[in-house]
């Protein structure tokens, strides 16, 4: 195997055009076998294996910087880098992250989870490198869909500003993780059917050989098509930036070609690649949406399988039957239908459904313009995107109380996409918020009863909910909720586990049929139900929180402030993640090592006196 060869990038230098192509073949199924076996991005890296060889055969990493935005489509870049023998562990306990991490690897140039930052990293280090007297190149790869994201375009425009040397890789596959949206996009699908684009793609490798330095300081005597390139058909134009392209992504000597041109011109220049997502992969190619991401397969006999009803599809149900009820009511997502659970509504109610793309302070502020004039938006978002929109909640939405329903999915830990993806921090920043209001519901009729009752109440409300899989709900079920008040799930006669969402089970778990341990549903965050902590304070009783975000500044918190404005001081422990971050793995493993499963809550009952000592920890001695 040629892949047996490659040790380090350098390798890739030594070997010949043929060696190459054979090489692109073997990542493939290299990465096609991994992802059978633990799950992982398995289109998006398929479709990049050959602009990748190319791009380590042309420069030198690790002093050349290699950036991949978003990072998921950079499987093979890791096997290239010195983690062939550990890729297998991809994404598992103890092995390697999905995404480029710079604490993994001197080739890994930024660490990336979130979209659109690879432009204004690769501007910062062009301004260090300047600034410090160094040579070395700066190569961003960005995918058509995350370049629609706003600090991209931002990026953009002070890269155009500044020209500096760098070398922009636009990764053109139509997608994100769905269907690209925008202006933007719709240009690129319209650039690339014009028949001068489809003639140039045609003349291949023997065009390229005219992109030369040349060609940019010589204008004149460049051909009409190189002008369109640069003038009237660029659509980078307006930021001052060179743009070549579009070409064939999966052309590997053509780009081997094309990158050693390209690597000697000054000012920042963009490569327009066309590539297709899941290529050399038949199952990937018609259907990348579902292989974007799959959980693991038979690679010889690839078939999708049911994940389960998720918390997305639950909401993607109750929304979608609600809009039925409420007219005004009106959807957005930031490029997440799948992931949402939205496929099913907006198939429904096309007219009352938004994609933004990758921009969620966009999709934030669309949805205060929408409640300024009569509409009830619905924002679908992940927990670790709504990080990203963090003004826009408070200056565009909580100041004026306008009524924004944030439908919070992936809250707590999520597992294989470690790091960047956790959503353990909404609680915190949201509850700081004046007039925002946070929920999280038990089960899948929980939420369908909150979310109806947000929408009759108004105001900015945060109903989160867990990336896991839930029992699903009657359609047309609708029960009425209290809102504010906490419920009781099981009496006790010396202490209460006050828990929501997903530790509740833990919750259920460790009180069992001990009669003195009882459990709270505390599904109202902010607020709180003051009356009823009130209660259990007063009356003597022991309280343990449990919580599967920080501990800091979390749910914990928030009951300890109250007590204290109370004036109460019962004897209470506060249980939730620690203040560090929580890498890739097993969501109930990471859970143990936070200490908040099952086991956690008993040790702490047993430092209170409420049980002699942990049942779990007796069965180990």
């Amino acid at each position: 195997m040629v892949l047996d060869k490659v040790d380090s990038p350098r390798d890739l230098k030594t070997l010949s055009e043929e060696e190459l192509l054979t090489l692109a073949q073997e990542l493939r199924s290299e990465i096609i076998r991994v992802c059978g076996q633990n799950g992982g991005h398995l289109a998006s890296s398929l479709g990049a294996v050959e602009l990748i060889v190319a791009l380590h055969r042309v420069f030198d990493s690790p002093k050349d910087r290699l950036l991949f935005d978003v990072g998921h489509q950079a499987y093979a870049h890791k096997i290239l880098t010195g983690r062939k023998d550990v890729f297998h562990t991809i994404r598992q306990e103890g092995g390697i992250s999905g995404f480029t991490k710079v604490s993994e690897s001197p080739h890994d140039a930024i660490t990336a989870g979130h979209a659109s930052t690879s432009l204004a990293n690769a501007l910062g280090m062009a301004i260090a490198r300047d600034a410090l007297g160094e040579d070395y190149q700066i190569v961003s790869v960005i995918g058509d869909g995350a370049l629609t994201g706003g600090m991209a375009l931002a990026a953009l425009n002070v890269i155009g500003e500044q020209r500096r040397k760098m070398l922009i890789v636009l990764n053109d596959n139509e997608m994100s993780i769905s269907e690209n949206v925008g202006a933007l996009n719709r240009y690129f699908k319209e650039f690339q059917i014009k028949k001068w684009v489809q003639d140039t793609q045609k003349w291949g490798r023997d065009v390229l050989e005219h992109i030369s330095p040349r060609l940019f300081n010589l204008v004149d005597r460049a051909k009409e098509a190189a002008k369109l390139m640069l003038h009237q058909e660029n659509p980078f134009y307006a930021w001052g930036v060179r743009y070549v392209g579009p070409v064939d992504g999966h052309d590997l000597k053509g780009l081997i070609h094309l990158f050693q041109e390209l690597k000697e011109l000054d000012g920042p220049t963009i490569l327009h690649v066309v590539t297709q997502k899941g290529k050399g992969y038949s199952a990937a190619e018609a259907d990348p949406i579902y292989w974007h991401g799959p959980p693991g397969f038979n690679p010889e006999k690839p078939e999708k399988v049911s994940k389960g009803y998720s918390w997305s599809a639950a909401f993607g149900d109750a929304v979608t039957e609600l809009a039925y009820q409420e007219p005004r009511l009106f959807v957005i997502t930031p490029a997440m239908r799948e992931g949402s659970g939205l496929v099913r509504y907006s198939q429904t109610h096309p007219t009352r459904y938004l994609d933004t793309g990758i921009c969620e302070d966009v999709a934030a502020t669309a949805a205060a313009g929408m409640a300024l004039r009569g509409l009830k938006p619905v924002l679908a978002i992940y927990s670790t995107f709504m990080q990203r929109a963090y003004d826009q909640i408070i200056h565009d939405i909580a100041i004026e109380k306008l009524n924004v329903i944030f439908a919070v999915d992936r809250a707590g830990i999520v597992g294989g996409d470690g790091a960047t993806h956790n959503g353990v921090f909404d609680i915190a920043y949201l509850r700081t918020i004046p007039n925002v209001q946070i929920a999280a519901p038990k089960d899948a009729l929980e939420l369908r009863a909150m979310l109806k009752k947000a929408l009759e109440r108004g105001g900015p409300v945060a109903i989160r909910y867990p990336r896991d899989n839930v029992e699903k709900a009657p359609e047309g079920a609708w029960p009425e909720i209290e809102w504010g008040r906490w419920e009781v799930l099981k009496e006790g006669s010396t202490a209460y586990i006050l828990s929501f969402g997903k530790t509740l089970r833990y919750a259920l778990e460790a009180a069992g049929e001990n009669p003195e341990i009882g459990v709270i549903n505390a599904r109202f965050i902010k607020p709180l139900d003051r009356e009823m902590l009130e209660r259990l304070a007063l009356e003597g009783y022991k309280l343990v929180t449990v919580e599967d975000h920080q501990r800091m500044g979390g749910f914990g918190s928030a009951v300890l402030e109250a007590l204290n404005e109370l004036g109460l001081k019962p004897d209470i422990r506060v249980l939730g993640l620690p203040d560090r971050f929580f890498d890739h793995g097993s969501i109930a493993r990471m859970h143990k090592e936070a200490g908040i499963d099952a086991e956690a809550i008993l040790k702490a009952l047993a430092e209170m006196g409420v049980v002699s000592r942990p049942p779990a920890l007796d069965s180990k001695r």
